[in-house]
């Protein structure tokens, strides 16, 4: 990574935050987006006082679209131009489908799909145009696989596989390359943001997310996995077996899921 230019959303926590400093360890160049821009302030800050490169930050909400492509614009100004993509920010859900109301199903598509696909198709032309470019995109492991209580989210996930998939296909001999990176339980505030049936914020850690891979350990293996060029990485512990019991065992994961304790 070192002297490239990486561009994360969802910079300002868990996940999205453990990455940019272990990048910043590597060498790269760092350009943070999130919703807030005093918290965005502080990391670049902290980065900036403890390693060298070239850190800044860009305002950035996944739910106005419209933005994005003066957004793209000001990032391709601000650094000379991005190397990696890293589509980060999203939401969560947390509430049976039969309770969870249609604009909470519609509220994280919106964000976690639409607004990844949009700042794509932004930012897309600039890569074909210099032949060169990597996007990766932080679904989860329920874009492999679904549980219980994650309806929506695990929609906007699968979907999420289904037009990178897509996009990987339609550009590989413009030289762009797509990393699928499936967190499994990650030690962040998840859960505690997620929506539920209401829209509210469930407030709460489930077990298994605290009890998870810390993202500095997440954020690892992603650079490890971009460093690669991996086409799709999954990262946690004994919970990515669900990929291959669905690959090759479904019936064993439908029983399996059925019977998890889940919040």
């Amino acid at each position: 990574m070192n002297g490239r230019t990486i561009w994360i959303t969802g910079a300002t926590s868990g996940i999205g935050e453990a990455l940019a400093k272990e990048a910043a360890k590597t060498g790269a160049n760092l350009l943070l987006s999130a919703r807030t821009e005093s918290k965005l302030q502080e990391i670049v800050k902290e980065l900036n006082n403890s390693y060298e490169g070239s850190f800044q930050y860009l305002v950035l909400d996944l739910a106005d679209m419209d933005s994005h492509p003066n957004k793209v614009r000001e990032a391709l100004d601000m650094t000379g131009g991005i190397d990696v993509m890293v589509h980060n920010g999203g939401i969560s859900q947390r509430s049976l489908a039969i309770e969870t109301s249609l604009e909470v199903d519609r509220r994280v598509m919106e964000i976690d799909y639409f607004g990844t696909v949009s700042l794509t198709k932004a930012l897309l032309p600039n890569f074909v145009q210099n032949k060169k470019g990597h996007f990766v995109v932080v679904t989860s492991l329920m874009g492999k696989f679904s549980s219980p209580m994650r309806s929506g989210y695990c929609g906007a996930k699968h979907a999420l596989h289904g037009f990178f998939d897509a996009l990987r296909a339609e550009h590989h001999d413009d030289g762009l390359t797509v990393t699928l990176v499936c967190p499994g339980f990650i030690a962040t505030n998840i859960s505690k943001n997620a929506l539920t049936s209401d829209g509210s914020t469930q407030g709460t850690m489930d077990e298994a997310t605290g009890a998870g891979l810390s993202p500095a350990e997440c954020a690892r293996q992603m650079l490890k996995a971009i460093s690669k060029k991996k086409a799709e990485v999954y990262i946690g512990r004994k919970e990515i077996m669900g990929v291959y019991l669905k690959r090759f065992f479904p019936g064993i994961l439908r029983k399996v899921v059925r019977k998890a304790k889940v919040t």
